[in-house]
């Protein structure tokens, strides 16, 4: 599975937000739709008063990163 496209788009945590929604649609099963989705929200939720633009990107570089290594996880399934 290959990235979705527009993740060199992403620049705000809202951005990254949806991205990683969308992701999620991709996964094989619900349950793991279900899974990420909740793991998101909670994220998002945790770094939500984060202020510091170097901190954003660096989060929001992390989280492209780490959906890109689950999405390939799953792929063959």
């Amino acid at each position: 599975m290959p990235p979705l496209p527009g993740a060199e788009m992403v620049q705000t945590p809202i951005q990254l937000f949806r991205y990683l929604m969308r992701c999620c649609k991709r996964l094989p099963s619900t349950s793991l739709q279900h899974h990420y989705r909740h793991s998101i929200r909670q994220s998002y939720n945790a770094h939500s008063d984060e202020d510091d633009p170097q901190r954003i990107k660096q989060i929001i570089k992390r989280a492209i990163e780490d959906a890109d290594w689950i999405m390939e996880k799953y792929k063959n399934m």
